[in-house]
C-alpha cells in the first residue's frame, strides 16, 4: 500500500506539470456539464488521449484496480473511454487481464439496445473510472446501470475530484472513492495521496 501511495502522490505531481504544457488546465470563467460555475477549467481529455498522460492515469489506475479486487472496468462515456482501454490494454500484459465496460449516456436505440458495451458477468466487481467528479451525476449513473445488471460496485477512480459535492454522493452510499488530483477551497488542484482517502 505504501508503495502505490508514493506512486499515486508522484502521478498526481507529473499530471500536474502535464497540464500546465498541454492546457488540460485553464483558469477564467467556466461553466460545467452540471451547471456549476467554476474558477477553471479541466480538459481530462487532453490528458487521457496524450501518451504520456495516459501511461500516468493507467500506472496507478491499475494496481488500485487489483487493490479493489476487479474482475471489469467501467465509466460513463466519453471521459472514461481511453482510461478503459489503456487498463484493458496493459492489465492482459501480466495474464490477469480485466474486462472493460462503456456505459452509454442512453440505451442503444438499435440492435440489442444495450445501456452497456462489452462483456459483464452477473456477480462481477466493477471498478467505476471517470476523468473528472464534479456533481458525480454521471458517476452514480454508472453505478446504478452496472448494479442494475447485478454486479458489485468495487470502488470508484477519477483522475480528478473537484471538489463539488461528488465525492460525498458517493462515499455516503457505501462506495470507495480515490482521485490523484484534488481541489481545494481556493480552488487550487493538488496531488492527492492514496491512504488518506478511502483505502486504509
Amino acid at each position: 500500500m505504501e508503495k502505490l501511495n508514493v506512486q499515486w502522490i508522484n502521478a498526481g505531481e507529473k499530471l500536474i506539470s502535464l497540464s500546465e504544457t498541454t492546457g488540460a488546465i485553464k483558469y477564467g470563467n467556466f461553466k460545467l456539464s452540471s451547471g456549476k460555475s467554476s474558477g477553471y477549467y479541466f480538459d481530462g481529455r487532453l490528458l487521457t488521449l496524450h501518451p504520456q498522460g495516459l501511461q500516468i492515469v493507467s500506472s496507478v489506475f491499475l494496481p488500485a484496480l487489483r487493490t479493489l479486487q476487479a474482475d471489469c472496468v467501467a465509466g460513463p462515456t466519453i471521459g472514461a473511454d481511453p482510461i478503459i482501454a489503456a487498463l484493458v490494454l496493459t492489465s492482459g500484459y501480466s495474464g490477469n487481464g480485466i474486462n472493460g465496460l462503456i456505459v452509454r449516456k442512453e440505451v442503444k436505440k438499435h440492435g440489442m439496445s444495450k445501456m452497456i458495451e462489452g462483456e459483464l458477468n452477473t456477480g462481477s466487481r466493477v471498478a467505476i473510472v471517470d476523468d473528472t467528479c464534479s456533481t458525480g451525476g454521471s458517476l452514480i449513473k454508472a453505478i446504478e446501470v452496472v448494479e442494475g445488471q447485478g454486479c458489485i460496485v468495487a470502488g470508484v477512480l477519477t483522475i480528478l475530484d473537484r471538489n463539488m459535492g461528488g465525492r460525498e454522493k458517493i462515499t455516503t452510499h457505501g462506495y470507495k472513492f480515490a482521485s490523484i488530483l484534488r481541489v481545494d477551497a481556493n480552488e487550487k488542484i493538488f496531488a492527492a495521496d492514496f491512504k488518506s482517502q478511502l483505502f486504509i
